[in-house]
């Protein structure tokens, strides 16, 4: 039984005239305010009408979520869940009492969400709000760990959604962005995020990003150790956003080359977009430090109109088809940055500047290695990527990322 169906059976108990034991009163006291944590349990071979213990699991994601409160963890046993519809994370947890999802003792587990409705949706169609995403998430205080979302109409699409964590995750092959946010959306936490292979037939390539944080506004948005790659359009997009975003110690290469053969293609093909959007493009403060894009099919950083005073540290661009870092329309400050064999490999606008850059430095850079085997190879076993000397200067200059 429960922990929380024993106390309310005790407090029956006290209302027929028994004296409810101290403790068990404290404990009703703290779970009024989402202080009494309680584990719920899923497995692929479990059943809904059980009690979602360890020896009796549950058998959709859904059920569980509908029974969690402030502060309870959902843990997903090892297997694939492919429900016909869309999770919805709509409850919200407390900053005291977060909603934990997440593996059990770190098995493997996969929501596929190729059952789900618009897998993919037609050339030129459109997505309900509502069912957007495999996990659809418009709560709050909400703690994603260490699953695998794939094959669903966008992997994990947020709106609305504040003061989360998404950790360790692993969005792939989905038929849209594998991890979206919009509109009001602040104090987000996005750590070592493996984004990849999202698509969108819909649109012929067109938006389907890594990751994605556009068309909205919200404070604190942080992304730190993500790897985005082979996507269909970018791998980072900040598209409309006109709040500052912080990215650090990521990766983003391969991005908008047409692997699906889809036709009409128009993926646009860039590392890290740093916001712009529309016919007036907001100006926005975005800050990128540590990170590296490489063979994107265009661009490495790019400011794509935005007029912001962006600020990039220690980056890398590396063998990207268009410019390095296109910040020609912004009013940037780049410092110790490195761009090698690029297109072309830098465009600064008549406000941007910076000092100790590859090109501030001038002559020729070469690199210690240009493998990314490792860089990109399994995660070290706290999330984070691998030690690397992937595009480290030969000359050893603290010019560029370091990982």
């Amino acid at each position: 039984m429960r922990l929380r169906a024993l106390i309310a059976s005790l407090a029956l108990l006290a209302g027929a005239g028994a004296a409810l034991p101290a403790t068990a009163a404290a404990a009703t006291a703290a779970d009024d305010v989402g202080a009494l944590a309680t584990a719920l349990y899923v497995s692929p071979g479990g059943d809904d009408g059980n009690a979602g213990t360890l020896a009796a699991p549950l058998r959709t994601v859904q059920r569980a979520v509908d029974l969690a409160v402030a502060g309870d963890t959902i843990y997903l046993r090892a297997g694939t869940y492919a429900p016909s519809t869309n999770i919805q994370l709509n409850k919200n947890g407390t900053a005291s009492a977060p909603l934990t999802l997440t593996t059990y003792n770190g098995e493997r587990a996969v929501i596929d969400g190729e059952n789900m409705p618009h897998t993919p949706a037609p050339v030129d169609g459109s997505i309900p709000r509502a069912e957007r995403g495999a996990l659809h998430i418009e709560g709050d205080h909400w703690r994603l760990i260490g699953l695998e979302i794939a094959n669903g109409p966008y992997g994990i699409f947020g709106l609305d959604t504040n003061n989360n964590v998404f950790e360790r995750l692993i969005t792939r092959d989905n038929y849209e962005s594998g991890l979206h946010l919009q509109g009001a959306s602040g104090n987000n936490q996005i750590i070592n995020l493996d984004s990849y292979g999202n698509r969108d037939p819909r649109k012929n390539g067109e938006s389907a990003d890594g990751l994605a944080i556009k068309e909205g506004s919200g404070s604190g948005n942080v992304v730190r150790g993500a790897r985005l790659w082979n996507n269909s359009d970018d791998g980072f997009d900040a598209w409309e956003f006109l709040s500052p975003i912080v990215v650090e110690s990521s990766l983003a290469w391969g991005n908008g080359v047409n692997r699906w053969n889809l036709p009409d293609y128009t993926g646009d093909g860039n590392g890290f977009k740093l916001g712009g959007g529309g016919d007036t493009d907001p100006a926005v403060a975005h800050v990128t430090r540590n990170s590296m894009a490489w063979d994107n099919a265009v661009g490495g950083f790019i400011d794509n109109g935005n007029p912001g005073r962006l600020v990039i540290e220690r980056s890398t661009a590396w063998r990207n088809g268009g410019t390095g870092f296109n910040l020609s329309r912004s009013s940037s400050t780049v410092t110790a940055s490195l761009a090698v064999a690029n297109g072309t490999d830098v465009s600064l606008g008549s406000g941007s500047g910076g000092s100790g850059n590859s090109w501030n430095i001038g002559g020729s850079w070469a690199l210690v290695s240009t493998n990314p085997a490792s860089i990109a190879g399994p995660r070290q076993a706290n999330g984070a990527i691998p030690s690397s000397t992937f595009l480290r200067p030969a000359n050893g200059a603290a010019v560029g990322a370091r990982f």
